[in-house]
């Protein structure tokens, strides 16, 4: 089972959200929040597999609550999917730099949103499709302004792993590659699992992100 927890100010999603979600027989909604210090607060408590987190929230928002989750020195993450009716790049980057490991849009379709959840909740990351070209481009670019201190990934990687970052780069689940490299999937999950502290990200979202960043691959036109 599926443990979420949902964030969001306006009653109305909220309670949206949750009779979307806890329909399905693999999910339960355990808890839910109106700011972000409540999101923290509640997620903390009661550790659920996926927090999906508002970005425009009072007291604290999501962003801030998003990295006080799964941030850079959280010792044990709660992974967080980003849902908000905002396409805003700061937001995105924002979301991504905090620690998100998805970001979608609200007006997803329902499937679309169920299924975010289930992909997250599993370790894989994932990003509204609308946005992912413009994201990897325009992230890629503003951090092409800061020196990279990560090295190159042939020098951080071992030849199998640098395998696997390319395909989860082009939006690959372990299953696929798993399926294209002839591996078990529980080896690809072990080499990701030693790969991403190389590379100091936390999701195989951020993973695919350093692949663009670090130009491993070329950003899709």
């Amino acid at each position: 089972m599926i443990r979420v927890v949902i964030a969001d100010d306006q009653p109305l999603i909220r309670a949206g959200l949750a009779t979307l979600i806890g329909a399905e027989a693999d999910i339960e909604v355990v808890g839910v929040a109106a700011d972000g210090l409540a999101a923290v607060s509640t997620a903390q408590q009661l550790r659920p597999d996926v927090v999906c987190m508002d970005i425009r929230m009072p007291g604290q928002d999501g962003i801030a609550a998003t990295r006080a989750l799964c941030g850079p020195g959280v010792e044990d993450p709660i992974p967080v999917l980003v849902l908000t009716t905002f396409d805003i790049d700061d937001y995105v980057f924002g979301a991504l730099e905090a620690g998100a490991s998805g970001f979608l849009l609200k007006d997803a379709d329902p499937a679309v949103i169920v299924g975010a959840v289930r992909s997250v909740a599993a370790g894989n990351g994932t990003i509204d499709q609308s946005l992912t070209r413009r994201v990897l481009r325009e992230f890629t670019t503003r951090r092409q302004t800061q020196p990279v201190t990560a090295g190159r990934a042939t020098e951080l990687l071992t030849a199998r792993e640098l395998d696997i970052l390319l395909l989860l780069a082009q939006g690959m689940s372990n299953e696929e590659i798993a399926e294209q490299l002839v591996l078990e999937v529980s080896t690809v999950k072990s080499h990701l699992a030693r790969m991403m502290p190389k590379l100091g990200v936390r999701s195989r979202l951020q993973a695919a992100v350093w692949a663009y960043q670090n130009r491993v691959v070329e950003v899709p036109d």
